[in-house]
């Protein structure tokens, strides 16, 4: 019990944190309230069809509002095998809305929503400028800049203000690098149970995030990794039984929804074959059932076929490329994306600065795969940003720490550039990866703060480039919530 005490004692906010973590908790609360105010009207009727609701009217980018609809009518609605715990952990949210709409006769799901978002943010901000201020060692101002640069990335900001699951991620994944950092300040290693706890959190919001809690504790704890007692209980069973969960969950939740839906399936198809036999006999003049079968058959591939073009010219098909097979995990793959294209525009592109054409669009409904910037001055930022993290990673290649977030990054991109794993959207993901970029700055800084006549300059740059994505994306944000 001390040890869990201890653990969460790292929640505690310092006296020297409260003005980073008041500022944070205003401006997280003035982007949630852009969303609220947005969807308020529509999503706070209390009704019987929330699913259909939500989807159909949420449209930024292609993030998922099925928080919102865990938190009106509890079901595990995301995917089981990529989220398998992510329903269970909001459960508390859905219950406390359902004593509120019961009270109040409205459904206050984009309220507690935003709540649940604005304090994950404002820990997201909290770990990172420890990080930062405390493990890489910069100047209090230096971390300062870094947390406004970060959270000025246009897909971050995002994060905090959409109903999907990204920033809880980004939340555990910094919280997972924190504590890392401390261990390794302090010359000791994760241990068996904080592998655990961490790998539960991080691997119940997102599975494949849970595989970055094992590259941190291989990182701290190098050859002890391997001891065979922590292999079995901290990497094997934790991961066997998350898995476990999550077959469970689909063959509780999921698989009698996909048996009804073929069910109804067969039921469209027999109704569709009984239509069309009995349009040919009248359109024959006679029962010859060879010849009607024959007829059906024709018609109903020659239905297949069109329908298969007209599927075909659909945007969602034109922005998925072709994958390695077509069943299984590796249906999710696409081997045909341009990379460099996808890099430019979107990883370091659409990730940090929004695109005004196709603003905040979904590649699934109304955006091109890929989207230029109107201006040069977006790649100059862009080149800019690039540089200082490259350099950063130079300065930092001797810590252990850099290499923790770097390993966490290279990790996403062998799954999205490498395999193709949403790589049509892999902007979306940027809150699993792009804080790399402050924590290599840091290192960079950190380096500069030895030659004052560097520092000043480094810093002021730093400081522009925050300022610049704030401006920028702000006011396409603005621009959107107003179109």
């Amino acid at each position: 019990m001390s040890k869990t005490f201890r653990f969460l004692h790292i929640l505690k906010i310092d006296k020297s944190e409260l003005p980073l973590a008041f500022v944070s908790a205003v401006v997280f609360t003035l982007l949630n309230a852009i969303t609220v105010a947005r969807y308020y009207d529509e999503f706070s009727k209390i009704t019987e069809t929330y699913h259909k609701t939500f989807v159909s009217l949420f449209r930024i980018s292609g993030f998922d509002p099925l928080t919102y609809e865990v938190l009106s009518q509890w079901s595990p609605v995301y995917n089981v095998y990529r989220h398998p715990l992510l329903a269970f952990f909001m459960y508390p949210a859905n219950q406390l809305n359902q004593v509120l709409m019961a009270l109040t006769g409205t459904n206050l799901a984009t309220v507690l929503t935003a709540i649940i978002l604005v304090t994950c943010s404002v820990y997201s901000c909290l770990f990172l400028f420890r990080i930062i201020r405390n493990t890489i060692g910069v100047t209090a101002y230096q971390a300062y800049a870094l947390c406004a640069l970060y959270f000025g990335f246009s897909f971050v900001m995002l994060s905090t203000m959409v109903p999907d699951h990204f920033v809880m991620s980004m939340t555990a994944l910094l919280l997972t690098l924190h504590v890392a950092g401390k261990k390794l300040s302090s010359g000791s290693a994760l241990n068996m149970w904080q592998t655990i706890v961490l790998f539960v959190l991080t691997a119940g919001i997102s599975l494949n995030n849970g595989l970055k809690v094992f590259l941190a504790a291989l990182v701290t704890r190098r050859k002890r990794f391997f001891r065979p007692g922590y292999l079995l209980f901290a990497v094997v069973l934790p991961s066997a039984l998350m898995w476990g969960i999550a077959h469970w969950e689909y063959r509780t939740y999921v698989w009698p929804k996909e048996q009804a839906y073929k069910a109804l399936q067969r039921q469209r198809d027999h109704d569709d074959i009984v239509k069309i036999r009995q349009q040919v006999r009248d359109s024959i003049g006679h029962a010859d059932s060879q010849k009607v079968d024959r007829l059906v058959k024709d018609i109903r591939q020659a239905n297949a076929v069109k329908q298969y073009r007209e599927n075909k010219k659909k945007i969602w098909n034109r922005n998925t490329g072709k994958p390695l097979a077509k069943s299984g995990f590796l249906k999710w793959t696409d081997m045909t994306t341009p990379r460099w294209e996808t890099c430019v525009e979107n990883l370091f592109g659409e990730g940090i600065q929004l695109h005004e054409d196709y603003l905040l669009g979904d590649v699934l409904r109304n955006r091109p795969l890929i989207v230029k910037y109107r201006y040069a001055a977006n790649y100059v930022v862009e080149a800019l940003i690039l540089l200082l993290f490259i350099v950063g990673v130079w300065y930092g290649r001797k810590s252990l720490l850099m290499w923790s977030a770097l390993s966490f990054f290279l990790l996403d991109m062998a799954l999205h550039l490498g395999l193709g794993f949403g790589i049509n959207e892999i902007y979306i993901m940027s809150p699993h990866y792009l804080f790399v970029i402050p924590l290599a700055v840091a290192f960079l800084l950190r380096q500069s703060n030895k030659t004052p006549s560097l520092s000043r300059p480094l810093t002021v740059v730093v400081t522009l480039l925050a300022i610049w994505l704030w401006v920028w994306n702000v006011r396409q944000l603005v621009i959107f919530a107003y179109s």
